[in-house]
């Protein structure tokens, strides 16, 4: 879905799956700050490591109306990454 950039792929790989949750948790925690969702979607999919993981992870962690209102907030392209994985 993205380029293949590490992001810190290579040191994801070696986490368990607590340690990703964790690290997704404090995603999602930074998206409600701030964060920009396309940032939030790159980082999830990376530390999940495919798109499916991250998708599961993101309907655990946040709520419907939380994932609605991050598709509704963009457009265009990005919107179409931010619907993959939020709808």
């Amino acid at each position: 879905m993205f380029p293949q950039n590490d992001f810190g792929a290579s040191l994801y790989k070696t986490w368990n799956d607590t340690q990703k949750r964790e690290e997704i948790e404090r995603l999602v925690e930074g998206y409600r700050k701030g964060l920009p969702v396309g940032i939030l979607c790159k980082m999830v999919e990376t530390v999940a490591g495919s798109q499916q993981r991250a998708r599961k992870h993101l309907h655990a962690l946040m709520t419907p109306t939380e994932r609605q209102s991050a598709i509704e907030k963009e457009s265009g392209g990005i919107q179409l990454v931010v619907k993959k994985l939020m709808q």
